[in-house]
């Protein structure tokens, strides 16, 4: 027998017991000891961190716009673990090469974009179905209530990606600013309120062989993407702002019908050309603003955002091509629609709640967007009915204040690197530039001349500049299209939607209430009057 304290720090003694332990007996110990751990480990309930007590980080607007973004991670046992990683992306998920236990993708496996994957074949690794949902489980069995949303990186960002998947919808921007830039020219050399320039119309001829190339190229490499990586073209379709990008290769289109050189555009333009090119602007617009009305989560209050001015823009300059077919009334169908849904989005843009996220700052230049519909709108009201009327002139004001109020803000513009969304410089002020040569034709004074050549100036040394930067930044620097992180977020689901809970006040069952008092008071009323 001997003594010996149980705790170093503890006054109380204990008397322990040493006796010689046979091999066969230490052996039979270990094995009861072991089957006793596993019992308990098996018998164990499965212990799920409540995930209201700690925050985390939901899919807000800036992150699902553009560049910024945030990764969770999942700890090798199977517990609803949250945390911030760096932002290495090396794996998909957010696991780590040296701790991947068969969930990550392999570093430069890009083919989760390629036309008709299914995530279970191109993965196989991933967590199951069931796995997932019994990481949701709480400890008394029953499913969990949080709806909040994971979010992983889906491809590497330590490794540059195939050209195609960075090739962004956003570059018809490039397009959008090219072809206005040709209807301007005509536009000054053929002006009466320009006329003592003596501008050539070969300038307009050449902007106009430019746009042309440059749409050509940019749809070609579109569609390729759209060949290979049709999965990556999904995710831009359902991209808050990128979808509205959808609309720009057909406004392009009725933009190079409008702005054809003089000797090569036919006297009369064949209405076919205008069916064409606004059919399918006219089915997308459909479905976008079917979603604005009754989407759910793609209802406009949710998704609206300065380049939603680009689903309605197609409108107006769709409606200047049906005038100039020879088609009025469906010009003044097209411009009914565009201005009732510019309305809206205008009121809806200028009271967000304040709980909605800005755009990051990278997507600044697209609050330009809110200058291009007021214009479009005076310059198709001008084109149907042959004059710059008090109407045409009212929409042309509200473009004129929003430009000098986008102005005057210089900083909201600065501080963030090139990139594509910069031609939304562009398109807008170009825009504005030939709404006032009309009203200056309307209004022939000096000032409004001034103006007109001012503002023409402006975008055509902004379109310029952007054009001659998007050269050295494409084939110089090789910076131009970075890896594309907006569509590599993917929003994973963990747990199950939780369903209202029924209280006293709901609105179903008050009507009820409602109903049944009504019924009784109707039954006493009728038994009085009998």
């Amino acid at each position: 027998m001997e003594r010996r304290p149980a705790f170093p720090s503890s006054f109380e003694t204990h008397f322990i017991d040493i006796h010689e332990v046979l091999p066969e007996e230490e052996d039979k110990g270990k094995t009861q000891k072991i089957d006793k751990a596993d019992h308990k480990r098996i018998n164990r309930p499965i212990k799920v961190r409540d995930t209201n007590k700690r925050p985390h980080r939901s899919l807000n607007r800036q992150v699902s716009l553009e560049t910024g973004f945030s990764v969770h991670n999942w700890e090798s046992k199977a517990k609803d673990d949250r945390r911030v990683l760096t932002r290495s992306g090396r794996s998909l998920g957010g696991f780590d090469s040296a701790n991947r236990i068969g969930l990550g993708a392999p570093k430069g496996d890009f083919s989760l974009f390629k036309t008709k994957p299914t995530l279970s074949k191109q993965n196989p690794l991933l967590p199951s179905r069931k796995e997932r949902e019994m990481v949701s489980q709480r400890k008394d069995g029953s499913t969990g209530l949080d709806d909040s949303d994971y979010e992983d990186i889906l491809l590497p960002k330590d490794e540059k990606w195939p050209f195609l998947l960075r090739f962004p919808i956003g570059c018809f921007g490039i397009c959008l600013g090219l072809s206005s830039q040709a209807v301007l020219w005509r536009t000054l050399a053929t002006s009466p309120a320009t006329k003592f320039l003596h501008i050539t119309p070969f300038i307009n001829l050449g902007l106009w062989l430019l746009a042309l190339a440059v749409l050509i190229s940019v749809s070609f490499t579109y569609i390729l993407k759209c060949i290979f990586y049709f999965e990556a073209v999904k995710r831009e379709f359902f991209h808050p702002v990128r979808v509205n990008f959808f609309f720009a290769p057909w406004v392009v289109c009725m933009f190079l019908a409008i702005g054809a050189p003089p000797m090569l555009e036919p006297q009369i333009l064949h209405p076919a050309i205008w069916c064409s090119f606004m059919a399918p602007y006219f089915l997308l617009e459909l479905k976008i603003y079917g979603q604005w009305l009754s989407g759910g989560k793609r209802r406009l209050c949710k998704v609206a955002n300065p380049s939603s001015h680009l689903s309605v823009v197609g409108n107006f300059v769709g409606a200047i091509l049906a005038s100039k077919v020879g088609w009025n009334e469906a010009a003044k169908f097209l411009w009914a629609v565009g201005f009732s849904h510019y309305l809206v989005v205008f009121v809806t843009l200028y009271q967000r709640l304040p709980t909605s996220e800005t755009l990051p700052k990278e997507l600044h230049p697209v609050y330009s967007m809110f200058i291009a519909a007021p214009s479009a709108a005076s310059l198709a009201w001008q084109t149907i009915y042959g004059e710059f009327d008090g109407l045409s002139r009212t929409c042309y004001f509200i473009a004129l204040f929003l430009y000098v109020s986008l102005v005057v803000r210089i900083n909201f513009f600065t501080g963030f690197r090139f990139s594509v969304a910069w031609w939304s410089y562009t398109f807008p002020m170009t825009t504005a530039s030939v709404a006032t040569i009309k009203y200056a034709e309307q209004v022939p004074t000096i000032i409004s001349k001034g103006l007109a050549l001012t503002l023409s100036f402006v975008s055509s040394t902004m379109v310029a500049i952007l054009f001659f930067s998007t050269l050295l930044h494409a084939f110089v620097w090789h910076t131009l299209f970075p890896n594309d992180l907006a569509i590599a977020i993917k929003k994973r689901r963990l747990v199950k939607e939780k369903k209202p809970f029924k209280r006293a006040y709901d609105i179903k069952r008050w009507t009820k209430q409602a109903l049944t008092k009504n019924s009784s008071v109707n039954k006493d009323s009728d038994k009085a009057g009998y």
